[in-house]
């Protein structure tokens, strides 16, 4: 069983995930849902071979094909790694290998070689105008397989295309592959270019960067790092797992103790440019997925609630500032729901507030 003939059926087929596991076939997410490849649309385009339950020995045999000998000396002693894995003529591939219950498995992404535009992404004008400032913080969050790799991918694109930069980004793993267009793109990736997030950040401070990419702000010292690089006129880009505006400020805040959360309010507050926070939805005729994207930015007003510690109005801001490009998650579910992308239940069940999204419909 090679893993990478299953991988190329998983880029034809169009799945977003593979899961491998044992005491189960191999299972592809299609669409947002999971599909056994043994199970209708699949088992007529996979191979017999590989609809059968795998067993132990199976999993650890299609992880050794993928890992090196430092991954493997990684995934003995902590029990998972993370790597990346490409194939030619098929594309890139993001995999985690992890214990489960004394046994391997594998949950593996495609990333696929072109990186869409961000109006293709179906983003709103507003996120190209915070790709382009010249200095601050821009978040992008949003939960496990939201597309907020992509969309950062898409905003690096966009520097790319119009301006002479130097960026860095720091990934784990790397996922989508940057060209030297009009910018210089230097791709650092954790455990194989360097030990940490923390270490590449203040490392990229002495390598002259215009604009910092950082995959995830995962830690108190990546999140200090970030902000401390806005605050030095760069651009920091970055992800956060967390679904709305309020939540992300939040969530910063409280990473640090209670005797440093007033300064870091103060200095969140000065440094940063915007939030864009993403749901990918079924589309209601099947044919893929739509997104559904809240997006803040930080006006005058919105870094006075930030001071004052008032992260609960920020939703009203959002709500009344449309003439910044504001938008809340219920106007985007509302807007994609009266489009006919999305289902009246479906919109109603992503909503941060279902009743406010119920006087809107």
């Amino acid at each position: 069983m090679e893993l990478a003939e299953l991988l190329r059926l998983a880029t034809e087929t169009g799945a977003s995930d593979v899961h491998l596991m044992v005491n189960t076939v191999p299972v592809f997410r299609m669409n947002g849902v999971l599909i056994p490849v043994s199970e209708p649309p699949l088992d007529g385009r996979i191979p017999a071979r590989w609809q059968r339950r795998l067993l132990p020995e199976d999993t650890g045999k299609l992880a050794g094909q993928v890992m090196n000998a430092g991954q493997q000396e990684k995934f003995q002693s902590s029990g998972e790694a993370d790597l990346s894995f490409s194939i030619p003529g098929v594309g890139r591939f993001r995999i985690n290998v992890y214990r489960q219950r004394g046994s391997t498995g594998l949950a593996v992404r495609p990333v696929k070689m072109d990186i869409p535009p961000l109006a293709r992404l179906g983003l709103p004008e507003v996120v190209s105008r915070l790709t382009r400032l010249p200095r601050g913080l821009v978040l992008v969050t949003g939960p496990t397989g939201s597309g907020k790799s992509t969309t950062l991918a898409a905003m690096i694109e966009l520097l790319n295309s119009e301006a002479r930069l130097h960026i860095i980004t720091i990934e784990d793993p790397i996922e989508f592959a940057h060209r030297h267009r009009h910018c210089l793109i230097n791709q650092r990736e954790i455990g194989q270019d360097t030990v940490s997030f923390a270490s590449a950040l203040r490392a990229a401070m002495r390598e002259d960067p215009d604009v910092i990419m950082i995959g995830e702000m995962r830690d108190l010292e990546t999140i200090a790092g970030a902000i401390t690089a806005a605050e030095t006129g760069h651009l920091v880009l970055a992800t956060l797992h967390t679904s709305s505006a309020a939540q992300t400020i939040d969530r910063i805040i409280d990473v640090f103790p209670p005797h440093q959360q007033e300064q870091i309010r103060v200095q969140l507050a000065n440094t940063i440019q915007g939030v864009v926070s993403q749901q990918l939805l079924p589309r209601q005729d099947g044919a893929g997925r739509v997104i559904a994207v809240e997006v803040m930015v930080a006006t005058p007003a919105v870094r006075n609630l930030i001071r004052e510690s008032k992260t609960f109005q920020i939703p009203s801001q959002i709500q009344s500032g449309a003439r910044f490009g504001m938008q809340s998650m219920e106007m985007s579910l509302r807007n994609l729901y009266r489009a006919g992308l999305i289902s009246r239940e479906e919109a109603l069940g992503r909503a941060g507030d279902p009743e406010g999204l119920l006087r809107m419909l």
